[in-house]
């Protein structure tokens, strides 16, 4: 059989895998009927089609019941397992989408992670206690990616993003802080502008996290580009090192 005939008998077998499976556990066309709710001479004829088609007899007919030929078996046990793996990724299917009992992929900043997350998954497990959670951490270009590709169902980021195929909330607001070390010559000022800062060295995120592409804008809308002296991925090793002079 080439590729072509077998592509044909795929697309013959495939709608006519669960009735042929049906026939072949009750060895009896009219029981097999009755419980796929099909009237019994539909199911004759769709069977008797299935074995012209594959070009073998599937079973054998002594007196009012079947039997499953040698080739009818070959096909029977593999079919049989392919629908009942097909059943159980069904039922999972339906188990992760279940709103009171599924599963939420979450992906969310690292600055997100220390605070608003863990609060914001606590009150919602508090009413709904059954419903379960995948976390990612990443930056903000990585966590889009993951909503785009459909690995991820929720994203917490920032900026929001303005592009079709995603739907955008604005939920919260954090404030941003210029952090500088203890004697820094801007440390004990109540406020500065952004621009004062403009001949330091900075240390910030790496490009594609949302904190440094909102830094950036921040910088140029100051009349500046931040000269980046180390970048972190995390905000916590970013202010040990400002510490640190």
């Amino acid at each position: 059989m080439n590729d072509e005939d077998m592509a044909a008998g795929l697309d013959a077998l495939v709608p006519r895998l669960r009735q042929f499976v049906a026939v072949a556990r009750e060895e009896h066309l009219t029981r097999a009927a009755e419980q796929l709710g099909v009237p019994q001479p539909t199911l004759s004829r769709s069977i008797a089609r299935l074995e012209a088609e594959l070009g073998v007899p599937l079973f054998s007919r002594p007196g009012r019941s079947v039997k499953l030929t040698r080739h009818g078996r070959l096909l029977f046990e593999y079919s049989e397992r392919t629908l009942t793996t097909l059943a159980a990724q069904l039922r999972l299917l339906a188990e992760e989408t279940d709103p009171a009992r599924g599963r939420v992929a979450l992906a969310f900043l690292h600055t997100l992670g220390t605070d608003a997350v863990p609060r914001m998954l606590r009150d919602f497990r508090a009413t709904h206690p059954a419903v379960r959670f995948v976390l990612v951490q990443g930056s903000a270009d990585m966590l889009l990616a993951r909503l785009r590709a459909g690995e991820a169902d929720l994203c917490l980021t920032a900026p929001l993003p303005n592009e079709p195929g995603i739907v955008t909330r604005k939920l919260d607001s954090q404030r941003i802080d210029l952090v500088v070390p203890a004697g820094h010559r801007l440390a004990r000022r109540r406020g500065v502008r952004l621009a004062e800062a403009a001949a330091e060295d900075f240390i910030g995120m790496p490009p594609g996290h949302g904190l440094r592409t909102i830094s950036n804008e921040l910088c140029r809308a100051a009349g500046f580009e931040p000269r980046i002296a180390f970048e972190g991925e995390e905000t916590a090793t970013c202010r040990g090192l400002v510490g640190a002079g």
